[in-house]
């Protein structure tokens, strides 16, 4: 297998006001990408300006960051030429290694807009450098820039940064530095959501679980399935009680803590996000935790409901 690192660089509307916006925010105008093999020696490149077909100006920030114009971008070929010159550049046994999430996200939009081959019809795996450098090196919570792993790595800096093939080639670098065990931690894109209950994800990592959901119409819904709100222990695969309940301080995280008589306290915790169709879908990670950690928790869970009884009365009493 190969890995394909793939950095992208887009352009936006100068106004915000073009009805297009709505379906392509960012159009993509020039794809950097570097190959490297199961040892992750360097076996190839590739690197394209886009040509405009949607964005025929370039909007300052994007002019700044990426030292790009437009007169440059106009020597360029159409994306969906590109791109098909991409992936056949690709092969066939490869997975994807970008700089945090977002480029295969803007990818998949270009690809959308233009009528071509989804990268999948579900969720699929890549490896996020971005993340896996915080496992490898930091707390496994930050995510620092490019440029910050570089010089911590204390890699050369032979060629500058802010273009396609620049960012991917530094990309390349810092993963081909890691050591094998930290790319077992690979992500899910999920620009397409799993389809129905038969395709949700379950997958267990060295010191968590992870659960992608299928779609709902809205949070109550989602968290009235079974699947989404029950509680089991990823290791023994035994049912758990809740010593800590389902909450949420924001609508958008929700919490639990539950006991597991071999393995301890278990948290959980519910990311509600929408798809790209509009439909609510769940990522719940569990893990264990110590007795410390539950109380912090359940101060959490005092200070919501202590929080919502303010707002209530404030309600009643009209100074809401």
């Amino acid at each position: 297998m190969n890995y394909i690192i793939l950095d992208l660089e887009w352009n936006q509307s100068s106004t915000g006001e073009e009805e297009v916006t709505r379906v392509l925010p960012f159009e993509i105008v020039e794809m950097g990408a570097i190959k490297l093999n199961s040892a992750r020696e360097m076996v190839g490149e590739f690197s394209e300006l886009v040509k405009p077909q949607v964005y025929h100006e370039m909007h300052r920030i994007t002019s700044k960051l990426i030292h790009l114009q437009m007169e440059q971008l106009e020597q360029g070929r159409p994306f969906p030429i590109v791109a098909k010159q991409f992936f056949d550049w690709c092969g066939t046994d490869y997975i994807f290694c970008t700089w945090g999430p977002l480029d295969l996200t803007e990818l998949q939009r270009n690809l959308r807009y233009y009528g071509m081959e989804p990268l999948a019809d579900g969720p699929f795996k890549f490896l996020d450098v971005q993340k896996l450098f915080s496992i490898a090196y930091e707390d496994k919570k930050s995510r620092r820039t490019l440029e910050h792993a570089i010089d911590y790595l204390e890699v050369e800096k032979d060629i500058p940064f802010h273009r396609a093939f620049s960012d991917a080639y530094y990309t390349a670098k810092v993963l081909a530095l890691m050591e094998k065990e930290v790319l077992s931690h690979y992500s899910f894109d999920v620009f397409h959501i799993p389809k129905d209950k038969k395709s949700e994800i379950h997958v267990q990592f060295d010191t968590y679980a992870k659960y992608i959901s299928c779609g709902f119409a809205d949070k109550a819904e989602a968290m009235e399935d079974r699947t989404v709100n029950g509680t089991k222990c990823y290791l023994c695969r035994r049912n758990l009680r809740k010593k800590i309940r389902w909450f949420t301080p924001n609508g958008k995280h929700y919490y639990s803590v539950s006991y597991c008589d071999r393995h301890g306290f278990m948290k959980s915790k519910i990311r509600m996000r929408k798809s790209e169709d509009k439909m609510v879908y769940v990522v719940k990670t569990e893990r264990f935790i110590t007795e410390p950690e539950v109380e912090v928790i359940r101060e959490k869970q005092k200070k919501t409901i202590e929080h919502k009884k303010f707002q209530e009365k404030a309600i009643k009493n009209g100074k809401i």
